[in-house]
């Protein structure tokens, strides 16, 4: 396990950008009739912090603070 809990630069900037992406799909499911191509950009964005977060890691951000 991490000394750091998942308290970095790099965790934090996944999760935002992965709360944006979840807004973004829900926001085009909401609308009426449902718009498809908005919650598959929310899709994306979302995966988008998966890789996001991988290259944050190898830059050096994702390591112990302590």
């Amino acid at each position: 396990m991490s000394d750091n809990h998942g308290n970095t630069p790099a965790a934090w900037t996944a999760v935002v950008v992965g709360l944006l992406g979840f807004v973004v799909g829900a926001i085009g499911l909401m609308l009426d009739p449902i718009n498809y191509t908005i919650f598959w950009v929310g899709v994306a964005i979302t995966l988008a912090s998966g890789v996001l977060f991988v290259i944050m890691a190898k830059m050096g951000l994702h390591g112990s603070t302590h």
